[in-house]
């Protein structure tokens, strides 16, 4: 699980049959390393969030798992 911050959107006009309604955000983890994550929570710039990866993000969705390999599971409340 990865700590990180939403710093944009990623615009699709196509997205792979079976992927829920959602968006693709672009995040920053901690080091400044940027990754675009799948976002099923309605997260805003700015917003700190969590992210799990690999097969764990993609096994949220149901069979057959789309072609998701970070997914945004939670924000963070400042301190």
């Amino acid at each position: 699980m990865l700590k990180a911050k939403v710093v944009g959107r990623v615009w699709s006009t196509k997205k792979v049959e079976g992927l829920p309604n959602g968006a693709f955000l672009e995040v920053e983890i901690d080091g400044g390393a940027r990754i675009v994550a799948f976002d099923v929570l309605g997260t805003g710039v700015d917003e700190h969030v969590l992210v799990a990866t690999g097969s764990v993000a993609a096994a949220y969705f149901p069979a057959p798992h789309p072609p998701v390999d970070a997914l945004v599971i939670g924000s963070i409340d400042p301190e």
